[in-house]
């Protein structure tokens, strides 16, 4: 019987076992949590408690993982989005222009959509999800892992060890796969860090027909001259989830008017008008970002045999640019179609692999982290000039929805970064900037009242610390 086991039952972990269970007789998950039944964050994920964005190629790829998964979603109460249409941008002060992309986005909490995705795949006649089990190690034979070693939490701290053809580690940041393999004889993985420093915050309010007549959601990004970021969107059980962002030190604030405060600061005011009129459901919580972070593991030039890592620990993204659930879910299509292959250099060509999955969005959350003088990095002159280039596209992204729909497709991973580049676009782009001073924004572009940056009384405030949300360890 071929046996896999992974390491993990988030997002990322629970998209590997639904690959796994197409070449393998048994799929073991094993996770340290105890997994709730219901849709509620839990311990291991304190950033369920945060907002999430499923970009629209992520939502693609679990379709065809679990059909019908979008369907039963918005029975529970998710939001379809158009999200050039429906979604009230603002990207570097700029108010995007609205209209029909074709882009269909889904809004709904973490939990609803990790618990949906584990049911799905405990519902594999092959899979077996095990929860209160810590992995402490591996053992490895003639350069090949055959074990994990397990801690059964629940009872009693009983050590067992599961043999296994193949074991996927897929715990997110926190990922001990570097310890393990030096435990083993191994190199460590080379580490590439860009230090942005993130702190979100994040609080619940109830939700009324008559909130954000003019959309489903509103997206406020940071920028050079603000950066300070919010986002407010849809969820189940008629709630409004709001997440304000702040970056090398900026903590939004957690007491009711600070948090408020801090939202009134962001170039589009709608975030701090819900804040002000809704009823809030609970205290805000914050959680940490400290850093966008990826092991090289492709470089190595030996690697034991059954054994493989994917997800967050391999790399992982400054969560504004949502991009997480998305990666795991093309890694996983990479392992099964690495998988039916053949085992033989499994673990080379499916590094390799990956590495072509993760560049582009690498590219894309470090080169828009380092838009920022106060983040360590880097900055060759082709990124400078593409940061320049990106920073010029404000008059295009009000004026012309051909520029902002394909500004879209790129952020949601649909298409390459260089149709941004191309000559259509350009020349949009040109055409915008000629006269800047008269740009208007077309009749699909809302803009309100715009605020100005944050002022010096609510600038670095921290709140109190005593209700500091858990940091998160970037599972997905």
């Amino acid at each position: 019987m071929k046996r896999a086991v992974v390491i993990g039952a988030a997002m990322t972990g629970l998209v590997a076992a639904r690959a796994l269970s197409e070449t393998h007789d048994e799929v073991v998950v094993l996770d340290r949590d105890s997994l709730p039944g219901d849709a509620v964050p839990r311990t291991g994920t304190p950033q369920a408690r945060h907002l999430h964005g499923l970009l629209a190629r992520g939502r693609d790829l679990l379709e065809e993982m679990f059909p019908g998964l979008s369907a039963e979603l918005l029975s529970l109460g998710a939001t379809s989005a158009d999200l050039q249409h429906d979604i009230c941008w603002t990207l570097d002060g700029h108010p995007m222009h609205r209209a029909r992309s074709g882009l269909e986005g889904l809004s709904m909490s973490r939990a609803l959509l990790e618990n949906r995705v584990r049911a799905r795949v405990a519902a594999l006649p092959k899979v077996r999800i095990q929860e209160r089990r810590e992995v402490e190690g591996l053992t490895a034979h003639a350069g090949r892992v055959t074990e994990v070693r397990v801690v059964r939490l629940d009872e009693d701290n009983l050590r067992e060890e599961i043999g296994a053809d193949l074991v996927v580690d897929a715990s997110g940041r926190g990922s001990r796969s570097p310890v393990w393999l030096e435990e083993l004889g191994y190199e460590r993985p080379a580490e590439e860090a860009v230090r942005i420093g993130m702190t979100y915050a994040t609080r619940h309010f109830h939700r009324e027909p008559h909130h954000l007549p003019e959309g489903k959601g509103a997206v406020v990004s940071l920028s050079v001259d603000n950066p300070r970021g919010g986002a407010l969107a849809r969820e189940e059980g008629d709630r409004w989830i709001v997440t304000l962002a702040g970056i090398l030190g900026d903590e939004p604030p957690l007491d009711d008017a600070g948090f408020h405060a801090f939202a009134a600061t962001l170039h589009d005011p709608r975030i701090a008008g819900l804040i002000a009129t809704a009823k809030p459901l609970e205290k805000a919580v914050r959680a940490r970002f400290p850093a966008s972070v990826r092991r090289r593991y492709e470089h190595l030039e030996r690697f034991p045999d059954g054994y493989l890592v994917m997800g967050d620990a391999v790399c992982s993204f400054n969560p504004v640019y949502s991009q997480g659930m998305t990666v795991a879910a093309e890694e996983a299509r990479v392992l099964r179609t690495c998988l039916l292959k053949g085992d033989r250099d499994l673990a080379c060509r499916f590094f390799q692999e990956i590495k072509r999955v993760i560049d582009v969005p690498w590219l894309m959350a470090t080169g828009g982290d380092l838009r920022f003088d106060g983040v360590e990095g880097r900055r060759s002159p082709v990124l400078r000039l593409a940061n320049a280039y990106l920073g010029s596209l404000g008059n295009a992204l009000e004026r012309d929805p051909a520029v902002g729909r394909t500004m879209l497709r790129v952020a949601n991973l649909l298409d390459p970064p260089h149709r941004l580049f191309s000559p259509p676009i350009l020349l949009r782009v040109l055409r915008a900037n000629v006269r800047p001073g008269q740009a208007r924004p077309g009749p699909g572009v809302d803009r309100p009242n715009q605020k100005a940056p944050h002022s010096p009384d609510t600038r670095g405030r921290t709140g109190n610390r005593e209700h500091d949300g858990p940091r998160s360890p970037g599972r997905r």
